[in-house]
This record gives C-alpha cells, structure tokens and sequence, in this order.
C-alpha cells in the first residue's frame, strides 16, 4: 500500500522570533498564517505564501532568549538549505540587494540551475533557483 501524502512544510528554530518574521515577510513575501505566544511574545508561527509553507519556532521560550545567539548552535544551521523555486532568479538578487541582503551573484550551476543564494538571519542558508 502507498501512503497518499500532500505538501511538506519545514519547521525551523530561531533566535527572535520577531527578527525572523520581517525578514521572511519582506525578503520572500511571506504572511503569518497562525501563531501562538503569550503576552512575552510569539513562541511559534506558520508562515504561508501561496501553496508554500515554513514554520518558525522560537529556541527559547518567550522572554528568556539570553543576550546573543550560540554561535556553535547557528553554525549548524548551514547544513540546512531550503530552496525555493523562483522564475526571475536575477530579479530576486535585486529585490534582495536593495533591502540590503548579503546575496550571492546568481550563477547558473552545472546541472541548469540558475540560482541566487543567502542566509536568514539564523544563519540557514536559502536558495533561490529556475532551471535554465
């Protein structure tokens, strides 16, 4: 028997939840679909554009987050590459540029791929991508 599966949606862990938010809502326009806190602040949210879908939730709970991030803990979140597929590639490095995000050039990979890649503001790396 095969087991009938829809979509997928990757949760992550970040550092201020806030931070996060705006970053994922301006950089890639997404919207907050449902989320969940307390009067401290947001422990998690689902985050949706179109049939997209990415959660978020928080590495401490709301309020408790220490001074600054564990720089060994965010260095392992470059193991994590989420990939978006996206027309106008160049397009997108522009848009990002000029909210002033570190992007790199878009290349066009060995295999076809245009892509244009960077980091979020946890460090997990993100890849913008179209075949060419």
């Amino acid at each position: 028997m095969s087991i009938e599966l829809h979509n997928i949606c990757t949760l992550i862990e970040v550092f201020d939840m806030d931070k996060s938010i705006e970053f994922y809502r301006q950089a890639l326009g997404f919207q907050v679909h449902q989320s969940a806190g307390s009067e401290k602040g947001l422990g998690w949210a689902w985050l949706k554009r179109g049939d997209m879908d990415l959660m978020l939730n928080s590495m401490f709970n709301p309020g408790e987050n220490p001074p600054s991030p564990d720089a060994l803990r965010s260095g392992h979140h470059r193991d994590i590459c989420l990939y978006f597929g996206c027309p106008d590639v160049d397009g997108a490095y522009a848009h990002l540029t000029q909210m002033g995000i570190k992007a790199n050039p878009p290349e066009t990979a060995h295999y076809g791929m245009r892509q244009c890649s960077f980091l979020d503001p946890d460090g997990y790396n993100i890849c913008l991508q179209w075949p060419t």
